[in-house]
């Protein structure tokens, strides 16, 4: 195991957290609400933001698998990763120029934004099983999101001064502090992404001797082969089957809780420091939910984290002063990186290697296709109803389904099934001796 790349991949959680904590999660649903959508109700603002969020998922959704397999014939991981992290810190730097009523062009950056980022994930997640062997990855995976938590921290507490005290900085009002928020997001995410791009080199080819169109063909091919020999990885197939629900729910709650907060009367301090909390409770909770997947066993982990998710929905439906939020704050982070770490290491241990970018692409997509719903129905709920709070509560039909199938994982055959064959062109799995490679 290669020590530096891997201190490298762990710090782009570091790089890459600031746009989940600061753009994602705190400022910009505030942002969004009070600024780019002013002069609109603020449940028809926090509906356009959820519905953004779906198209921007759906563009990622599109494109991760054909990049993903096109990824792994080339070996060029890291390449695609910088691009779309460029694209994400380029397109988030521009939420500066957003002004009264922009909600048009808000919303553009935003799914700009999302491409970069999700798009950049997919290849990142990639990596994990390429660096690790599969008896780190549970803690490997568990460090990576503990180190987001506290470098999206650390800036998040920067970016919550920049707002609410912004003399300190030289700035002029809080406004003014917010857009220059997105901008230090965008340094921070460079900054700090530059030890991958360095350190952790493109993989050797699969193939070679092809053409941009040909890399493109022989990607769509073996997309088209995952897609039809998957089901001879049961585990794996019902694994994500329920990844894509409670993933949902999940993104859900990290994408809308903000603007929730704000329909239902919370004050924008009160809801950005909370999620400050959210932030430093994470760090901790992540790494002792990595080490009790060791323990225990990651599926057993991960069924309590969900379990703990349905409390939350729950509670959340109730919630009306500031204190209530602060509590679901801590609740949340208990629970959120861990689960996310431990699906992360469980997927990669469930998949044949040498084409993790591939199949982690069809993660990509099929979960970010599953995660439109969960977006569009708290939009399309809270339109029909005039309440965020029944929005809210569709959320339980997501986690539910998603513990459900979870907990008819056999994990150990699953990791059975990875390492006795690879997919191949004619739909059978044979082992990687005798693998040929689609070209």
């Amino acid at each position: 195991m290669n020590k530096s790349a891997v201190r490298a991949w762990i710090m782009y959680d570091w790089a890459n957290s600031a746009y989940a904590t600061t753009v994602l999660a705190a400022v910009l649903p505030v942002f969004y609400s009070s600024v780019a959508a002013d002069g609109l109700e603020k449940t028809t603002a926090a509906s356009y933001l959820a519905y953004t969020h779906a198209i921007g998922m759906a563009l990622v959704a599109i494109l991760s698998p054909l990049l993903g397999a096109i990824s792994d014939l080339s070996g060029r991981k890291t390449t695609f990763l910088t691009c779309f992290t460029l694209l994400g810190i380029v397109s988030t730097s521009c939420f500066a120029l957003v002004e009264r009523g922009d909600w048009l062009m808000a919303s553009a950056f935003l799914v700009l934004s999302t491409l970069g980022f999700s798009g950049g994930n997919a290849f990142y997640d990639s990596m994990l099983p390429d660096l690790v062997p599969p008896e780190r990855r549970d803690e490997i995976s568990s460090k990576g999101y503990a180190a987001g938590y506290v470098g999206g921290g650390i800036l998040l507490a920067l970016n919550l001064l920049m707002i609410q005290k912004p003399s300190l900085f030289g700035i002029s009002d809080g406004l003014t502090g917010t857009r220059w928020a997105f901008v230090t997001v965008g340094v921070w995410w460079l900054l700090f992404a530059l030890p991958v791009m360095r350190r952790v080199p493109n993989l050797e080819r699969q193939t070679s001797g092809l053409t941009a169109a040909g890399y493109v063909r022989s990607g769509l091919k073996r997309i088209a082969g995952a897609y039809r020999d998957i089901r001879r990885y049961p585990q794996l197939f019902k694994l994500i089957a329920a990844f894509w629900f409670y993933n949902d729910g999940i993104n859900t709650i990290i994408l809308m809780a903000t603007i929730y907060g704000t329909t239902i009367g919370i004050g924008t301090s009160d809801l950005i420091l909370a999620l400050l909390i959210t932030q430093f409770v994470g760090f901790p909770s992540t790494l002792l939910l990595g080490k009790a997947a060791v323990r225990f066993g990651p599926k057993r982990t991960l069924l309590a984290s969900l379990f703990m998710y349905v409390l939350i929905v729950a509670l959340g439906y109730w919630m009306t002063q500031a204190l209530h939020f602060y509590l679901l704050a801590v609740m949340v982070g208990l629970v959120q990186g861990g689960s996310q770490s431990i699906s992360r290491s469980l997927l990669s241990d469930l998949m044949p290697m040498g084409r993790t970018g591939e199949l982690f692409g069809f993660v990509n997509i099929t979960s970010k296709f599953s995660s439109i719903f969960g977006p569009f129905f708290f939009g399309l709920v809270g339109q029909l109803t005039g309440s965020s709070r029944m929005g809210i509560l569709s959320l339980l039909l997501f986690f539910g389904l998603g513990i459900v199938i979870l907990m008819k994982v056999d994990v150990e055959r699953g990791k059975n099934d990875s390492l006795q064959g690879r997919f191949t062109d004619n739909g059978g799995p044979v082992s990687a001796e005798t693998e040929r490679l689609v070209t």
